[in-house]
C-alpha cells in the first residue's frame, strides 16, 4: 500500500473508476463525472490540482481531491456549486488506508487542509479526522450551511402532495388551472438527446429573470451533456404559447433527486411557473424515478421548507498540522510534471 500524488485526472490508473462507481452511489457530488466537468469548466488558471491517492497494488483504494492556489494549504476540489464533498475511500475503518494517507500528506509541503462542505454523519471524514488528530493535526469544524431534504418512505406523489402546507396545494391547483384557462402551456422534459434547443431556452429563462445571467455558463451546460449520457439528467422547461416561462435543473441517480438550478421569466410571475414545474418535477421523480430521497442542496431559503421535510446541516473541517518536523520542500505536482517532462523527452529522442 502506498501513496501517490497525480496532478491531473488523466493521470489516475483506471482502477479508480471502482472507486467513483462505489462513491458515487452515495451522491453524484462524488462521483467522475461531477469532479470532471468542475475541472474543466470550474478551474481557475491558479489553481493547481493535487489528487491524493492511497493504491494498494495496482487498485486505488481512496483519494482526496484536492487542491493549491500556492502556499502551504490545501483546499477541496469544489465550485460555489458543490453542495457535498468527501475523502472518496472503497471501505470506511480502515486504519491503514487511512494512516498511509495522512503520512503522505504530510510529507507534502502542507499546513493545513479546509475540507468543506461536508455532511455531519460522514463516518469516511470522522474517522479521518479522528487519525489527522492522533498525527498531531489540531481540527475543527465550522457551521457552512443547511441543506433541506424529504425522504419518500415509498409514498405516492399524491401522498407526498397532501402532506405539504395547504397554502402549497392550493398554490398549485389554482395556478395550473389560471394557466390552463388563460394560456397555452406544455412541459418538456430533457433526459437524453436534443439537449441545444433546451439549452438555449434554459438560457432565455434565466436571462429574463431575476438572476440575470448565467456566470457559469460553460460548467452548467458541460455538466448537462454530461448528466444526459447516464440518463441522470432532469432538465423540465415549461412553454407558454411556446415561449420558454420556467426551466429547471435537476439530477437523478443511485435513487436520489437533487434540485439544482430554478428559474423563470418575471414576466410570467402571475402564474407561479416555477411553482407548477417544481410539483411537475416532484411528481417524475417520486412516481416514475422511484426515488428514495429528494435534496434542495445549498440554501436555508422558506420555501424549501414548504416542500421538503427535514433539514441537516454542513461544515467546513479544519485540519492544522502542529508537527514542526512535517517536510516542507519542493512542490510535489511540481517536481511530477519535470520527471515527467524529462521521461518522454527521452523516449522522444530514442
Amino acid at each position: 500500500m502506498k501513496f501517490v500524488c497525480y496532478a491531473d485526472w488523466s493521470e489516475l490508473p483506471a482502477s479508480v473508476d471502482q472507486l467513483f462507481a462505489l462513491t458515487e452511489k452515495e451522491s453524484l457530488f462524488f462521483s467522475r463525472t461531477w469532479f470532471e466537468n468542475l475541472h474543466k469548466h470550474g478551474f481557475g488558471d491558479d489553481q493547481t490540482l493535487l489528487l491524493a491517492c492511497v493504491v494498494d497494488g495496482e487498485k486505488v483504494v481512496a483519494l482526496l481531491p484536492l487542491m493549491q492556489t500556492g502556499g502551504e494549504h490545501a483546499y477541496p476540489v469544489k465550485h460555489l456549486y458543490t453542495s457535498l464533498y468527501t475523502l472518496l475511500i472503497e471501505y470506511s475503518g480502515n486504519r491503514q488506508i487511512l494512516a498511509c494517507l495522512i503520512e503522505g500528506l504530510r510529507a507534502l509541503p502542507l499546513h493545513s487542509l479546509q475540507l468543506e462542505p461536508v455532511a455531519e454523519n460522514d463516518l469516511s471524514l470522522h474517522e479521518l479526522e479522528q487519525t489527522m488528530t492522533s498525527y498531531g493535526y489540531t481540527c475543527h469544524r465550522y457551521f457552512s450551511f443547511y441543506n433541506w431534504y424529504h425522504r419518500t418512505n415509498g409514498e405516492s406523489f399524491s401522498d407526498y402532495l397532501a402532506a405539504r402546507p395547504s397554502r402549497v396545494r392550493n398554490t398549485v391547483g389554482r395556478k395550473q388551472r389560471k394557466l390552463k384557462r388563460e394560456q397555452d402551456y406544455r412541459i418538456e422534459l430533457f433526459t437524453k438527446g436534443h439537449l441545444d434547443q433546451a439549452l438555449a431556452d434554459y438560457r432565455a429563462v434565466y436571462d429574463a429573470s431575476w438572476k440575470a445571467n448565467e456566470v457559469f455558463e460553460p460548467f452548467v451546460e458541460g455538466l448537462a451533456k454530461n448528466l444526459s449520457e447516464s440518463g441522470w439528467l432532469r432538465l423540465a422547461i415549461l412553454y407558454i404559447n411556446n415561449h420558454p416561462a420556467a426551466a429547471q435543473f435537476w439530477f437523478v441517480a443511485h435513487g436520489k433527486a437533487s434540485i439544482f438550478k430554478l428559474v423563470y421569466d418575471e414576466a410570467w410571475k402571475r402564474y407561479s411557473p416555477g411553482t407548477i414545474l417544481l410539483a411537475y418535477l416532484m411528481e417524475q421523480v417520486v412516481d416514475r424515478d422511484k426515488v428514495e430521497e429528494i435534496d434542495f442542496l445549498t440554501g436555508n431559503d422558506a420555501y424549501k421548507q414548504d416542500w421538503m421535510s427535514q433539514r441537516r446541516q454542513r461544515w467546513r473541517l479544519s485540519c492544522i498540522d502542529n508537527n514542526p518536523q512535517t517536510a516542507r520542500g519542493i512542490n510535489p505536482i511540481s517536481a511530477l510534471r519535470v520527471k515527467l517532462k524529462s521521461l518522454k523527452e527521452k523516449v522522444y529522442n530514442r
